[in-house]
């Protein structure tokens, strides 16, 4: 069973660096390269259990150091108000921001109204275990994604003349605009292959 969960935390905290790296964070090449024996390892207690908060950790923007992002593994398999305070706090205490928090079970809607609540100090982001056994951008049916900068948006929408309401959308929860961390109003360029022309880009806006 310990084997089991230690095969599967070793492919979470893979893709979550390599979704840390994919927006813009220093990543070292070591964890996302890393194979299982060396995880077990690094990450593992004496009785074989992977110790969660173990593979906490933060990291800072490559353009902008004062950037930065706190991921947090819960071990609580029903994440409630007490361990999202606890999150709240270290960010508090290290004066970041931004915090991703990942669990093994499922969020109590009490917690996550916590999320809401912080929205305008903090950038609380929220995925399962689940969610991150793999890399979905990886996946040969999902093109490449990258998101516009602000100043990028503005020359779209100027080249083509074209309205925010004109453009197609993504959702928010969208499995893919959850990766980038994507926000009301970003916009991604979406690159396809395309059998006539090499490749063809398309534009969705978050909404």
């Amino acid at each position: 069973m310990a084997e089991d969960e230690t095969a599967r935390l070793w492919k979470v905290n893979r893709t979550i660096h390599e979704l840390v790296k994919d927006r813009g964070y220093q990543v070292s090449d070591d964890e996302i390269h890393m194979d299982l024996v060396t995880f077990r390892a690094h990450y593992t207690n004496n009785g074989g259990v992977v110790d969660r908060n173990q593979l906490n950790f933060f990291t800072n923007s490559r353009e902008n150091p004062a950037d930065q992002i706190f991921v947090f593994f819960s071990d609580e398999r029903s994440v409630g108000v007490k361990t999202m305070r606890r999150l709240v706090g270290i960010l508090e205490e290290k004066s970041i921001m931004r915090g991703i928090i990942i669990f093994p079970g499922n969020m109590t809607p009490s917690a996550r109204k916590v999320i809401a609540a912080m929205s305008a100090q903090y950038r609380l982001e929220e995925f399962s275990e689940a969610d991150l056994l793999v890399n979905i951008t990886h996946h040969t049916l999902v093109p490449r994604h990258e998101v516009l900068s602000p100043e990028q948006k503005k020359q779209l929408l100027e080249k083509y003349r074209l309205k925010e309401t004109q453009l197609p959308r993504i959702q928010l929860a969208d499995p893919v605009a959850r990766y980038y961390g994507l926000r009301r109003g970003q916009v991604v360029k979406i690159t396809r292959p395309s059998e006539t022309s090499g490749r063809y880009a398309s534009y969705r806006i978050c909404f």
